[in-house]
């Protein structure tokens, strides 16, 4: 695998090409340009991002291939009202502990053509992993716990997603202020969406990534202490 050098301009000239020509003839024609310009840097940042990752979180897994840490470019379009076939950006996926599609928190990476995003957390949980969410933030210094996290990622100028419900769940009707806030969620993470750093053109991109990913670690840890499965 060769050594991560940065997503250069041909990276984002092919995401915005696959966006302007979403269809399986011309990725086809262009297979050669998504192996060298998708997905082999895709495979050199995960292999590079690895251990600095593990410095922030012991568990954290970075696995460089697709339906590892790399999603695959095709798009499940099954139940989608969204037709087109390919995802016209990278999304790379970080998460702690063995099992991928049980992990309850992670960090993730979008590089799109103009964009990138970095954010930490959990865009889904699931009916017992909300249960415990609920019980947790709830639970007095728990609870706090998360408050703090995600005070402080705000403070950091991260934005703070997962909000679904307006009223209070069953049983938590008595919460206030911030609690009430986060008991609101059916998902938690913090991210920030920046228009494409000078960082992605070179190896700097793993430190910037990781700098990212320090001050959101508080919110995935949180996460992964109160949420995972014994």
């Amino acid at each position: 695998m060769s050594q991560f050098s940065g997503f250069g301009k041909q990276t984002t000239d092919f995401l915005e090409a696959l966006g302007k020509n979403n269809e399986k003839p011309w990725f086809d024609a262009h297979r050669a340009e998504y192996e060298e310009f998708y997905l082999e840097p895709a495979k050199a940042f995960v292999e590079a991002v690895a251990a600095p990752l593990r410095a922030i979180s012991p568990t954290s897994q970075a696995q460089p291939r697709v339906n590892g840490s790399i999603f695959r470019v095709n798009r499940d379009i099954r139940f989608s009202k969204d037709k087109t076939p390919y995802r016209d950006h990278i999304d790379m996926w970080f998460w702690d502990g063995e099992a991928r599609n049980r992990a309850v928190s992670g960090f993730y990476l979008r590089i799109a053509a103009k964009e990138v995003i970095v954010g930490a957390g959990a865009h889904m949980f699931d009916s017992s992993n909300l249960k415990r969410f609920r019980s947790a933030v709830s639970g007095g210094s728990r609870g706090a716990g998360l408050v703090n996290a995600v005070a402080a990622a705000r403070t950091a100028g991260y934005s703070i997603g997962g909000e679904h419900y307006k009223r209070l769940p069953r049983g938590f009707e008595d919460a206030d202020g911030p609690t009430a806030d986060l008991l609101r969620h059916n998902a938690l993470f913090v991210d920030a969406s920046v228009i494409t750093p000078k960082e992605l053109r070179s190896e700097a991109f793993v430190d910037y990534c990781v700098g990212h990913w320090e001050k959101m670690a508080p919110v995935h840890r949180w996460l992964v202490d109160h949420l995972q499965e014994a």
